[in-house]
């Protein structure tokens, strides 16, 4: 899921005056997201296992994060991003791991929480790389591109994931 999803452009679905169908592309990938749905209902072991293993995929193999990939992906401000989501995915799935019913609100704060826990990991590493001089930009600038740009999308499309997280967990007899 995380894989195809950092592959898969986000977009937004909208109705026109005409009443015929837009889109609007938003500037972020699924990969956010998919981590999150992987979360909330495979748990916190599966989760962390997906986790590893799209990170050694891009890493060692293919350039599937979304600025890319490879060793060297280490040394960028992103990083930081992508080594949160080891924590990230191991909390949102022991927020629902042990309920039996899980409410569409429960559902939204796990998620909400995995997100914000992928961006707090994400400014750790600005601010050390902005300490370390690492970085070409500011941390001001590099807050922005890879926080504050982002935070209102990745909010936007734990809507849908929260749904389908619901919906597969009642398929797979979670609940």
């Amino acid at each position: 899921m995380i894989l195809v999803g950092g592959m898969i452009p986000s977009a937004i679905l909208i109705i026109k005056n005409n009443f015929s169908f837009g889109i609007i592309d938003i500037p972020i990938s699924w990969q956010v997201p998919a981590l999150l749905l992987a979360g909330l209902v495979c748990g916190p072991k599966a989760g962390i296992i997906a986790v590893i293993a799209y990170l050694t995929i891009g890493l060692f193999y293919l350039p599937v994060f979304h600025g890319g990939g490879s060793i060297g992906y280490i040394a960028t401000p992103a990083f930081g991003y992508l080594v949160g989501f080891i924590p990230a995915v191991w909390v949102t799935g022991r927020l629902v791991q042990f309920k039996n019913k899980t409410s569409i609100h429960l559902l939204f704060v796990a998620s909400i929480t995995g997100l914000t826990i992928i961006h707090t990991v994400g400014i750790i590493n600005l601010l050390i790389g902005a300490l370390t001089s690492r970085w070409g930009s500011s941390f001001i600038e590099l807050i922005y591109i890879y926080s504050i740009s982002n935070f209102p999308f990745h909010i936007l499309l734990c809507f849908p994931i929260v749904l389908l997280s619901k919906s597969l967990r009642k398929i797979l007899i979670l609940e």
